[in-house]
């Protein structure tokens, strides 16, 4: 029996909404009853098609488009109640000395810069609600390479390990204003961001997943259900581990 969480009306922003994770989260918050808008680049939504639901073209890395996405979000449809910074690039294997300075700038400007640009246009827009009507849930997907790195990886284990300090540090700001602030650290899912890695690469990543499997969009979205409904409470600042026991700490 999948728990349903009763999200009834929330509006929920889910960046990179129409990756493998992203649509997956989005349809389980739309199957709750909160109303999913995805932000995406325009060709992103060109590729995606009618997904039957709401849309906005947006470029994370891009600050004033994120801005001018956050009002037209709120003139539409009041307060975001929920959001997911889930948009993420990855990048080609390379050792750290290999990686060309525009790449590492690229992911760190997706990964992390983008969750900046949105939080910073966003949580305004939460705490523009009464407090005591405040059911402000953001949820950071980061990675289990945030916690242990990876070898030929480091932009991006970089910019993911920013973004869990960037989580504890804005969940500390907002503890008492009624908006949690956590972050999830998957390990690899076989979705368009990683499936087409090297075979070798992909072999060597499933061999530090305990469970020896990778892990589903599907698990991704029901743990992102419950960090953004009522049942979550006391967490904040948190990383919830979703790495098959590849997690050491």
């Amino acid at each position: 029996m999948v728990a349903q969480y009763d999200l009834t009306g929330r509006v929920a922003i889910v960046t990179g909404g129409t990756g493998g994770f992203g649509k997956a989260i989005a349809a389980r918050l739309a199957g709750c009853g909160a109303v999913p808008v995805l932000w995406d680049l325009p060709s992103s939504l060109a590729r995606a098609g009618e997904t039957g639901l709401a849309s906005q073209a947006v470029d994370v890395t891009d600050a004033s488009s994120v801005d001018a996405a956050a009002a037209e979000l709120f003139a539409r449809f009041g307060a975001p109640d929920i959001l997911v910074n889930n948009a993420g690039i990855v990048g080609d294997v390379r050792r750290t000395w290999e990686i060309p300075v525009d790449e590492f700038r690229r992911i760190v400007d997706v990964n992390l810069m983008g969750a900046f640009h949105v939080c910073r246009a966003v949580v305004p827009l939460m705490l523009a609600k009464d407090k005591a009507e405040r059911r402000g849930r953001i949820v950071n997907v980061a990675s289990i390479q945030a916690k242990e790195g990876m070898h030929n990886a480091a932009a991006y284990s970089a910019a993911k390990a920013g973004l869990v300090a960037l989580t504890k540090s804005l969940g500390k700001e907002l503890a008492e204003e009624g908006i949690l602030v956590n972050a999830i650290t998957p390990a690899a899912s076989l979705t368009a961001m990683s499936i087409d890695a090297p075979p070798e690469r992909l072999a060597d990543i499933l061999s530090r997943i305990p469970m020896r499997r990778f892990l589903q969009p599907d698990e991704v979205a029901a743990m992102i259900a419950w960090l953004a409904s009522d049942e979550c409470s006391f967490s904040t600042g948190a990383v919830f581990d979703l790495s098959g026991g590849r997690a050491t700490y």
